[in-house]
């Protein structure tokens, strides 16, 4: 955690606790230390601040190159730890650079859907293949977290629970040799583990053939 980020850390973390009253279910299954990706289901933009507030460790998120250009506010969430993805392709850069925070013992945020799904069942949404495909590349631990809300949707002064699952060992996922195939299974079998945290049925469609699993929009 860099110092800057505990300052802001320090200051907003209860008012965001007291806006979004955050339950964590299962916190004896946060790794304390070591790299770790945390994936979660996508269901607002808020979503990146309740994850931060109630897993306590920094957590670095991408988030769209767009943004980060712009004045200010840029500079203000790369401080935070937040990095630029181009979503318009497959940005092998930002992907570089989610392996080297992993590889460092960080925590980065993941979300398998790629994108918001408010008020819907996570269960019935699409996926993509780039948390795999991480996975396979960096053999990080994945953390599984459900965020869980009345109607899927976030809202203030609103009960979220926060369920924590078991990490989830790079062993545990059978890989043989890698390629997308495997990287698709693999995002499937983390976001099926979500699903359950939450109690939502996933019937394990197809996952879309895209290995670019964009975090944030």
């Amino acid at each position: 955690m860099t110092k800057f980020y505990r300052v802001i850390y320090t200051l907003f973390v209860w008012p965001v606790r007291a806006i979004f009253p955050i339950k964590v279910v299962n916190p004896e299954n946060i790794p304390t230390e070591g790299g770790c990706l945390v994936c979660a289901n996508h269901t607002s933009m808020l979503d990146v601040l309740i994850l931060s507030a109630g897993l306590k460790r920094q957590i670095r998120y991408m988030a769209k190159k767009e943004v980060m250009t712009v004045p200010v506010l840029g500079k203000f969430l790369s401080a935070l730890g937040a990095y630029p993805v181009d979503r318009g392709g497959a940005d092998v850069s930002s992907i570089k650079r989610t392996i080297s925070f992993l590889e460092e013992g960080e925590m980065v945020g993941i979300f398998p859907q790629g994108t918001r799904h408010p008020g819907v069942d996570p269960a019935t949404t699409p996926i993509k293949g780039g948390v795999g495909m991480i996975t396979w590349h960096t053999k990080a631990t994945v953390l599984p977290v459900c965020i869980v809300t009345k109607h899927n949707r976030v809202r203030p002064f609103c009960r979220t629970q926060l369920i924590v699952g078991k990490p989830i060992s790079f062993e545990k996922f059978g890989y043989t040799g890698g390629g997308r195939k495997e990287y698709l299974a693999a995002s499937e079998r983390i976001f099926a583990d979500i699903c359950r945290l939450g109690g939502f049925d996933r019937a394990l469609p197809e996952a879309k053939d895209d290995p670019s699993g964009e975090v944030t929009e």
